[in-house]
């Protein structure tokens, strides 16, 4: 049975309401919808952790660069919902646009320094201020105890967790392993607008950085192995690297070797659709 879909904040509050009544802890996954399996390990892991589950469906303006991305961004509301159906969720919120940006509406949740400065925050200027804004609304509409996030969106992570701590917003957030295509590809509604042929070549982008991840765990200088990496994936096919950097994992500093807990982060062209990922990359050895 595929759950209710609300679109009113007041339904939606009516709701949580009882649950609250009643004692029950409440998880929240936010989504743009076109959901896959990552998102639906989401549910799965809120579903396990509290006792009802909101999955939220917006597509949210603020944090698209350009009206193209997003005008092209799937909308599969049914599909969505039908998907959802086999994992007990107990509501989807759908809300309608003026109940998350009203008619005035005039207020802009920001989260500053290191986190936003690099990498997303000069290729998406303005992105991590929409995240930040609807998360922070989504927050505050549903009251859940728990939201799920999945790392594959590991800048992303960092940022709403932030932004919960320094506005005292009384929600833990979770991090969820990526979920990813046989191919080692990390899954991403984006995946969906790629060719069959981009869909195999893009599998280069994880496999280019596992083995640069290896390599600097085993004591290789990071210049070459960001350069040799970056010749790879050209000539598999993709077009503009943004970035491909190995970073603390706590403060996304950027870093010369693994020699504190680090991840390495990449963001790379296939054709007209801009992947994301990142991994673990092991600490040397002291």
């Amino acid at each position: 049975m595929t759950a209710p879909i609300l679109r009113r904040l007041s339904d939606l509050r009516a709701k949580t309401a009882d649950w609250r009544r009643n004692g029950e802890t409440i998880g929240l996954v936010p989504t743009m919808g076109a959901l896959h399996a990552g998102h639906l390990s989401l549910a799965e892991a809120a579903k396990a952790s509290c006792d009802r589950v909101i999955v939220t469906i917006f597509v949210n303006p603020k944090q698209f660069n350009t009206p193209e991305d997003l005008e092209n961004y799937p909308r599969t509301e049914a599909d969505d919902a039908q998907k959802l159906a086999h994992l007990g969720v107990d509501l989807i919120y759908v809300p309608d646009p003026d109940q998350i940006y009203p008619d005035g509406y005039a207020t802009n949740v920001s989260v500053g320094g290191s986190i936003t400065d690099v990498m997303e925050g000069p290729f998406r200027p303005g992105h991590f201020d929409g995240v930040a804004t609807v998360v922070a609304k989504l927050f505050l509409q549903t009251s859940a105890d728990k939201a799920f996030f999945g790392q594959k969106d590991y800048q992303q992570l960092m940022v709403v967790t932030r932004m919960a701590r320094d506005l005292d917003i009384p929600i833990e957030v979770v991090g969820c392993e990526t979920v990813r295509e046989a191919s080692g590809l990390a899954m991403s509604s984006r995946n969906l607008r790629l060719s069959a042929d981009q869909l195999a070549r893009a599998a280069a982008l994880n496999a280019a950085m596992r083995e640069a991840a290896a390599k600097a765990s085993a004591g290789e200088p990071w210049a070459p192995l960001e350069a040799a990496a970056r010749k790879t994936l050209a000539e598999s096919g993709f077009g503009d690297v943004e970035y491909f950097d190995l970073r603390c994992a706590g403060t996304l500093e950027a870093l010369e070797a693994p020699a504190r807990p680090a991840r390495l982060l990449a963001a790379a062209w296939m054709g007209n659709i801009r992947l994301i990922d990142n991994i673990e990359v092991l600490q040397l050895k002291s």
